[in-house]
């Protein structure tokens, strides 16, 4: 498992906890990188995506991020191509991939206490995947992912939908994020949010 340091988490003040999954209940950004550099490569747009620009990104579907690459660097990428190539060389490197310390501990330490759920701007089957592989998919009452919303984050409609589904108030969710665009829609569902350190960020502070 992978390590953000020292972290502590609320123990009350909430009727269920939804998760984001890449970056803050699994380590997986390193290999969805790596996914994305190769899938470019393979449509002729190699080292154009920054890493930074990746983190910055993070949470957003495949699709509409590479809409806006296509917008920066005025390429023509096909959206669905691409996608799919990403998705198959990140299931290539699903190996790589650990949970996060501190918070799988949270999450496990919450089990048959409060509904739990997973909203993640993957798709349905990577997410499946990650969390079988990692041996939690029986932790989470519900799983949301980009396949079950219109507008994926930083719109609500994710944490919107697995507050329903868990049938708790929105107000009443706490949500645990790492990414800008997961911040921003879970503050848009009016719903508490806690912002989780990446890995990459606490080994370089």
């Amino acid at each position: 498992m992978a390590s953000i340091g020292s972290f502590s988490f609320p123990t009350s003040g909430f009727d269920a906890v939804i998760f984001d999954c890449d970056g803050t209940l699994v380590d997986s950004m390193p290999a969805h990188f790596d996914a994305w550099c190769e899938a470019l490569a393979l449509y002729g747009a190699a080292g154009i995506f920054k890493e930074d620009v990746f983190f910055a990104m993070g949470g957003r579907p495949t699709k509409d991020i590479v809409g806006e690459l296509n917008d920066v660097y005025h390429l023509k990428l096909n959206p669905e191509e691409v996608a799919f190539a990403k998705r198959e060389a990140f299931l290539n490197r699903l190996h790589q991939i650990t949970l996060i310390d501190e918070v799988a501990n949270f999450a496990q330490s919450l089990r048959g206490k409060v509904p739990l759920a997973i909203a993640s701007g993957g798709s349905r089957m990577v997410v499946e995947k990650t969390l079988s592989m990692l041996n939690v998919s029986d932790w989470f009452d519900e799983v949301i992912t980009a396949d079950d919303v219109k507008e994926g984050k930083p719109a609500p409609d994710m944490f919107l939908k697995a507050a329903k589904l868990m049938n708790v108030n929105p107000a009443a969710c706490l949500v645990l994020e790492d990414a800008p665009a997961g911040i921003i829609a879970a503050e848009r569902a009016g719903m508490q949010v806690i912002s989780i350190p990446s890995p990459l960020c606490s080994s370089q502070s």
